[in-house]
């Protein structure tokens, strides 16, 4: 989006309410129905614990979502985009071990996307249970509810590839529809009971902690959570509405969530011995709307929860490729399916999320068991948020006081929402971590392995370019070679402009010598900004051997594919290297000949003398490369004539072994393998 949208209007506003709140809007589906059945049911409430809880739920919202996220956390953006892996990108010179919190806060986050369509789509669909029509009750069992989900969850994650731009223009007003149905319906119930804006005042949600009527006493804050989950997508999406834009709507957003949240709690303390038919869990938000429009409702909250799990799963995608970029993930095939910028899908991913979403409807069954796993994983994020923010406040010099005041502050709160959500691990909460845990591994064995193996890399598995520069010149114009081709393009990380890894010479001049017109050596450098798009020459006083660095923001498109030719192009324009006319073409005046690109993938060879831990770590983090998706979608080269060759990786220093020659001897008896 470029920055003249991002500027406040009525029609900005509206964008951002359909990209950014679609899952903290999405939670007064359950919020209220989890603390109630928390505490034993409707039966077991009273005046005190309804507006203790709402309090509890208002202040929780002002103080995360408001307070650190749209107050503090929207000033750390990086070039104007948000979310963990920017931050820490702000922050990552200050201090090596910043590594982990970013990992684990952003693995956090992507388990968070498996889990929002489950919940959201599953308790909207809930509300249909038991509704008569026509005198008959359609959807009359769970296992209806659980079919219907997954229908709709197969649809949802099937049209991914074919982009949501259309879809997307349609967010805001839908949003916009549902956040003021929320208002409008809180409002209605709240007349019958004015008294419960008491709620305003945080000493009922203080008292609420340790009141006897609070079964559950400091760990009602699990269920409490569930309230503000969704407010990191309010950073992360920053960069894609604009700061003013989410400060702008944040205030109607959290009214309508507040006046929804009071309005339930009217009805609950209208209804105390309410009791839903075939004894079906209470969803108070669902009982409090009039019975003429509840159909109505119902189809608004699933699309709402539709919405709302789009923006999780388009996050993830993002999320992903800025993990990528930064080398905590293994690079994956990425697609464009539209021209719309930052609109990106990845299918392993897409997949791997459609899978675990409906696994989790399939394992779970209802909503209620769901929301025990739901909200554990972002208290982790939201911590490793915490301290990452507090490193930037360092970094901005604010005064240490306030620094501290911030960390203690915001890191007891999490610590303690933290705790309160441990203690669904054995209703469900066990599913979170696990899949958090899966996430951070794969980061952790790809950062750390990389580390390794840089680390432990023979010298000698380098040389100067600029030393075969001769070399190459003269192969390119040794008539006694075929041409391998044109340009012979190889994806290599050149160091400081000069070291090159020698199996990428061996390639070219030992195996079997590829004679070329040009040798190019590309580079490609992720950027601390998130749109860059820059490159940089050095070719050695030669015409025909070029080292590129490529300097690509950590949100860009790797199209190295796209990138070359117009280099190519420039480079021939400028006469840094000579044209290459062709004689065989269908464009009448080309100048520019075939490419070849080759890319060369490390596999551990057996002399590689480490042992224990970092042997593993390698090990393992080749086993990802192997399992990832072609090199080639990595630099954009699906469609480029590419070829991937495989090269021994040795690291430490190998024992040599010898043979010993001996005199020829009667081997007639002998056993030949």
């Amino acid at each position: 989006m470029n920055n003249k949208a991002k500027h406040m209007s009525a029609a900005s506003l509206l964008i951002a309410i359909g990209i950014v709140y679609g899952d903290i809007g999405t939670s007064p589906l359950y919020v209220m129905k989890s603390i109630v059945e928390g505490n034993g049911g409707i039966g077991n409430v009273n005046r005190d614990f309804i507006v203790g809880s709402i309090s509890l739920v208002l202040w929780t919202v002002t103080l995360l979502t408001t307070l650190q996220t749209v107050v503090i956390a929207l000033k750390a953006t990086n070039h104007g985009e948000g979310g963990i892996f920017a931050l820490y990108t702000l922050v990552r010179k200050h201090a090596k071990w910043l590594v982990l919190p970013a990992l684990i806060g952003g693995a956090a986050i992507l388990a968070d996307g498996t889990l929002t369509p489950a919940v959201t789509v599953t308790t909207a669909i809930e509300g249909l249970k038991g509704l008569h029509f026509g005198g008959s009750v359609p959807v009359s069992t769970q296992g209806m509810v659980i079919t219907i989900t997954v229908i709709i969850l197969l649809v949802l994650f099937s049209i991914q590839k074919m982009g949501t731009s259309i879809i997307g223009k349609a967010f805001g007003p839908i949003m916009f529809l549902w956040f003021t149905f929320l208002g409008v319906i809180g409002v209605i119930n709240m007349a019958g009971n004015w008294s419960i804006l008491a709620a305003i005042n945080p000493m009922y949600a203080i008292k609420l902690l340790f009141s006897p009527y609070n079964k559950a006493g400091i760990f009602i804050l699990g269920s409490i959570f569930l309230a503000t989950t969704g407010a990191e997508a309010l950073y992360s999406d920053v960069g894609h509405v604009g700061k003013g834009n989410i400060i702008g709507s944040w205030p109607f957003v959290f009214v309508c969530l507040s006046l929804n949240y009071f309005g339930q709690g009217v009805w609950i303390l209208h209804n105390p011995t309410y009791r839903p038919a075939g004894g079906w869990v209470l969803n108070p938000f669902f009982e409090m709307i009039p019975a003429n429009i509840r159909l109505f409702a119902i189809i608004l909250a699933t699309i709402a929860a539709v919405i709302a799990s789009q923006a999780l799963i388009t996050g993830s995608f993002t999320l992903v490729a800025e993990a990528s970029g930064l080398k905590f993930l293994p690079r994956m095939n990425i697609n464009y399916p539209s021209t719309e910028k930052g609109q990106i899908y990845i299918p392993s991913i897409n997949k791997g999320i459609c899978i675990a979403t409906i696994a989790i409807v399939l394992y779970f069954q209802t909503s209620a068991h769901m929301e025990a796993a739901y909200g554990l994983s972002i208290t982790i994020s939201m911590l490793a948020t915490t301290i990452l923010l507090y490193e930037w406040l360092v970094l901005k010099k604010i005064n240490p006081i306030w620094n501290w005041i911030f960390l203690i502050f915001f890191g007891v709160l999490d610590i303690m929402f933290m705790i309160s959500s441990l203690t669904k691990f054995n209703h469900g909460g066990y599913v979170s971590l696990f899949i958090a845990g899966v996430i951070g591994f794969i980061m952790y064995v790809w950062y750390y392995g990389n580390r390794v193996r840089d680390k432990r890399e023979s010298r000698n598995a380098y040389v100067r370019l600029d030393e075969y520069t001769d070399m190459l010149t003269n192969l390119s114009h040794d008539e006694n070679y075929p041409t391998y081709a044109t340009n012979l393009v190889y994806m290599a990380n050149v160091k400081y402009n000069k070291f090159i890894k020698r199996e990428v010479l061996y390639s070219i001049l030992d195996k079997r010598p590829k004679r070329a017109k040009a040798y190019w050596f590309v580079t490609v450098n992720v950027t601390n900004e998130p749109f860059t798009a820059e490159y940089a020459v050095n070719t050695y006083g030669t015409k025909n051997v070029i080292n590129i660095q490529l300097y690509l923001g950590f949100k860009k498109q790797t199209s190295v594919n796209v990138y070359i030719r117009q280099i190519v192009n420039d480079l021939i324009a400028d006469g840094t290297i000579e044209p290459q006319p062709q004689e065989y073409t269908t464009t009448p005046g080309r100048d520019v000949g075939d490419f070849s690109f080759v890319i060369v993938n490390d596999v551990i060879s057996p002399q590689t003398q480490l042992v224990g831990y970092e042997k593993w770590l390698v090990e393992a983090r080749v086993r990802l490369q192997n399992l990832s998706s072609n090199p080639a979608s990595w630099f954009g080269l699906e469609y480029a004539d590419t070829v991937i060759e495989r090269v021994p990786l040795i690291l430490g220093r190998p024992n040599p072994s010898y043979i010993k020659r001996i005199k020829p001897k009667d081997y007639s008896n002998a056993k030949t393998k």
